[in-house]
């Protein structure tokens, strides 16, 4: 890059914004989002005020609050950020979502401190995904600022429902037809351009049986104990599931897990109920269709035949995975030649073991990438962990490298 290259010049206001930009990501990780219990409104509106305060719109669209509340959240109000140019070009959006698991235990620095020590910031969602509220934005305002011609439209989508599946976040953004971009970035977590990755169920099992005391426990019938079966059946079938290989690089094997447990009344009771959540992660060349109905039969056949004990399945949750779609080459070729042009180094396309909102995108026919401020790994970054942090020069140069993506298809 020479010095007075359109790449060199957006750079160079990077590097003189940086500290603005810092600032700007410790401001809105200072701003609980916990999801649960998810009231995300409040952080929507202080993150809508700052970008005001530059002089862009935005849009504020909050979700019905019944909707809201059936979903098993409080509040949820998703932003977008519309910046258009001269006709003739693309609409590429940037979508990153601003809620969050809570903290849980294990912290050295406060959760919700934004500290900086050694060149990281630590706090909940730095790295994922508020981190990417300061690459898009920052990024966004790096083009703008060249004052070169621009076709096309960009689209910052700050959006409040990724813990719980997206159906709220960016899913409603385009099932209420807010928008309709012609490409979409989002937030990402490490060096890696992930161009695919896992679909996930998630499901409530629930065991009935019939409680009685304790010291008469012939005349119950043990839901915990039929419960047992069913965690036995489910963990028989986790060897088998490690034979099923991905051909994407970066995704392995399908997996599942029981992530909570819940039953019984007291310690002198035979339990009457016990309620079991689990997580199926499906790899792209899975059908949903046909690992949900398994993931059924599974269940049933451990109890069949149990006296008194039936079971109840209620699906909580079906996240389609991410697989490529024509044009996404487009963003991939552009991110990889600028992250080049940053890092001095060959960045990957990998798959991921996780899902994300990117994949609602791609079910509407959208070309998506994930790519924003992270390490090599996402496991570095402690994301979703107790101190969890980002290191400050990553969201430098996730930022030049989104802004150069940018102008790559924003410039006529």
């Amino acid at each position: 890059m020479t010095s007075s290259s359109p790449h060199a010049r957006l750079a160079s206001w990077i590097d003189a914004h940086f500290d603005e930009e810092v600032g700007f990501l410790a401001d809105i990780v200072r701003i609980p989002t916990d999801t649960p219990p998810g009231n995300n409104a409040p952080h929507a509106e202080a993150v809508a005020a700052m970008i005001r305060q530059l002089g862009w719109q935005v849009e504020q669209h909050p979700v019905p609050q019944q909707a809201v509340h059936d979903y098993g959240m409080a509040s949820i109000t998703n932003l977008i950020v519309r910046r258009r140019y001269a006709d003739g070009g693309p609409t590429l959006a940037l979508n990153a979502h601003g809620d969050v698991v809570p903290p849980g235990e294990g912290w050295t620095r406060p959760p919700y401190g934004a500290v900086i020590e050694d060149g990281r910031m630590f706090g909940r969602a730095t790295a994922v995904s508020k981190s990417d509220f300061a690459t898009y934005l920052f990024a966004a305002r790096a083009i703008e600022a060249l004052g070169l011609p621009l076709r096309g439209a960009l689209e910052l989508h700050f959006t409040y429902d990724e813990e719980f599946g997206g159906n709220l976040g960016p899913g409603w953004l385009l099932a209420q037809g807010l928008t309709r971009p012609d490409y979409l970035i989002g937030a990402g977590f490490s060096y890696n351009v992930v161009n695919a990755h896992n679909a996930c169920l998630q499901f409530e099992v629930t065991v009935h049986g019939k409680a009685t005391h304790g010291s008469i426990p012939e005349t119950g019938h043990d839901a915990l104990q039929a419960a047992t079966q069913v965690l036995n059946a489910i963990y028989a079938e986790v060897p088998r599931l490690k034979s099923i290989r991905s051909a994407i690089a970066g995704i392995s094997h399908p997996t599942l897990i029981v992530g909570r447990i819940d039953g019984g009344t007291n310690t002198n009771v035979v339990p009457g109920k016990v309620v079991l959540k689990m997580d199926r992660r499906m790899i792209p060349e899975e059908d949903p269709a046909q690992v949900e109905a398994g993931v059924r039969r599974l269940i049933e056949e451990a109890v069949q035949g149990v006296p008194g004990i039936r079971v109840e399945i209620r699906r909580l949750l079906l996240a389609h995975a991410l697989r490529p779609l024509p044009g996404q080459e487009k963003l991939v070729g552009s991110l990889r030649r600028n992250a080049r042009a940053v890092l001095g180094e060959e960045i990957t396309v990998l798959g991921s073991q996780l899902y994300t909102d990117a994949r609602l995108y791609s079910e509407h026919g959208i070309p998506a990438v994930l790519y924003g401020a992270g390490p090599r790994t996402v496991l570095e970054s402690n994301a979703k962990q107790a101190d969890e942090h980002l290191v400050l020069e990553d969201l430098r140069a996730a930022t030049k490298v989104v802004a150069m993506t940018l102008l790559d298809f924003l410039t006529a």
